[in-house]
């Protein structure tokens, strides 16, 4: 038994247990690889004691995988390499931002295209599954478990320890029809090949700032245009949305009872998707069934009616409105032709009632990434978090990332925007 287990339970639970709860099966994209992922990739829904989803299992498991000194072993690794790039078996990575807009700018072979840039883009090195338990769980306030608390925050904080700079080829997005000629991307054809696409808005939305006057007015504003974009959609929900603003001076606190999601002073720093194979599933059943952190439209489906409308196609999107021309800190998107064979790895956020799954992926030289330079207020770029369809027929996802833009100048302002998250149905 790992020194970390908590006593009295076994890292080797049995994976077959009747629980009440919703347990998705794991449908991968065909032809791809298995998960890296925990319980041979079971949701953690499986693992439900009375109601709690899953979350009692979750930080027994976070704890046993931190024992097992795997991550500490990856991370030192790191630390004690000699000064300079680090080999890896997917090519060479950096501790430093710095450092790797050097190699690019000495090397003769990573050119970017018109239009296109070469930077640095951080991934992660760890290839185990990771545990982050969300700033909410009431675990931190715990006297009694103040000691698990004190190793998870340390692990936690240790999680960009694992992680290096690779470098990168962006391509501007505006020009997708470029590399694959006859293809718009302002159009569900782009979304259903890439993952990404682009979109025109022009809200009337006056303050992203108040969470009230976003819900009533954007909200709708997003739905109308999902449902315009595809034209075969039944159905758009937003069901909830965040602010970026590393500039912004007001109160960032949020407040999850009065449904406002404060400003985030930080921008996602490391290669990443919001969703999987579980995860989408079991998010679109929690906001049908359970209205659960849903700042949109109530949803009130029964269970039969919501394996109705889930047994058809549907597919969960993230739309980002700049409220500003982006000079700083844009958002980059994969294409999913480019990593499709690719194992993801599963990071498990722990909430007190509900186990999200996000995924990270590790470097690959032939990523395919795509950005907006300067992206303009009336400009909404959406990429795929999760696609139902598995065939492998269309894009199941795109990751993504925040990066910092060696070309822009040294006052560019940060960049504000606002995120939306949404199910579309069909």
């Amino acid at each position: 038994m790992s020194k970390l287990e908590p006593a009295g339970i076994s890292a080797a639970a049995s994976t077959n247990i009747i629980s009440p709860a919703y347990v998705p099966p794991l449908e991968r994209t065909k032809g791809q690889p298995p998960p890296v992922a925990a319980n041979g990739g079971l949701s953690y829904m499986a693992f439900d004691r009375d109601g709690d989803a899953g979350t009692t299992k979750a930080i027994e498991d976070a704890l046993v995988e931190i024992g097992e000194g795997e991550g500490q072993r990856v991370a030192e690794m790191i630390e004690k390499a000699q000064p300079g790039p680090i080999k890896t078996k997917w090519g060479l990575g950096f501790r430093g931002y710095d450092e790797c807009v050097e190699y690019i700018r000495r090397s003769n072979t990573i050119k970017a295209p018109d239009g296109g840039l070469a930077l640095p883009l951080p991934y992660t090195v760890y290839e185990r599954p990771t545990y982050s338990v969300v700033p909410s769980n009431a675990l931190w306030r715990d006297p009694a478990r103040r000691d698990y608390a004190a190793i998870l925050r340390k692990n936690e904080q240790d999680n960009r320890l694992r992680d290096l700079y690779f470098p990168q080829v962006m391509r501007d997005a505006r020009r997708i029809s470029e590399y694959y000629p006859g293809l718009s991307p302002n159009s569900p054809e782009c979304m259903d090949r890439l993952g990404l696409s682009l979109a025109h808005l022009e809200s009337k939305c006056t303050n992203f700032y108040d969470s009230a006057e976003v819900e009533r007015v954007f909200y709708p504003e997003i739905e109308k245009l999902l449902l315009e974009f595809f034209p075969e959609a039944t159905d758009a929900l937003v069901y909830n949305h965040d602010v970026f603003d590393k500039d912004y001076a007001g109160d960032r606190t949020e407040d999850q009872e009065d449904r406002n999601p404060g400003v985030n002073a930080n921008y996602a720093n490391l290669v990443h998707n919001d969703l999987n194979d579980n995860s989408g599933r079991v998010r679109c059943r929690e906001l049908l069934t359970r209205n659960l952190r849903n700042f949109g439209r109530a949803q009130r489906y029964t269970e039969e009616e919501a394996d109705k409308k889930m047994s058809r196609r549907f597919m969960s999107l993230n739309l980002a409105k700049p409220m500003e021309p982006v000079e700083q800190f844009p958002f980059v998107l994969c294409a999913w032709p480019s990593f499709a064979d690719q194992p993801y790895i599963t990071n498990y956020r722990i909430y007190d009632d509900r186990v999200g799954e996000t995924t990270r992926f590790t470097y690959r030289p032939d990523h395919e990434w795509y950005w907006f330079p300067r992206q303009k207020p009336t400009e909404v770029s959406m990429l795929k978090c999760y696609d139902s369809v598995t065939d492998g027929s269309v894009s199941r996802w795109s990751f993504h990332t925040a990066c910092i833009d060696p070309t822009a100048p040294a006052d560019a302002r940060c960049r504000k925007n606002v995120v939306v998250r949404s199910f579309v149905f069909f």
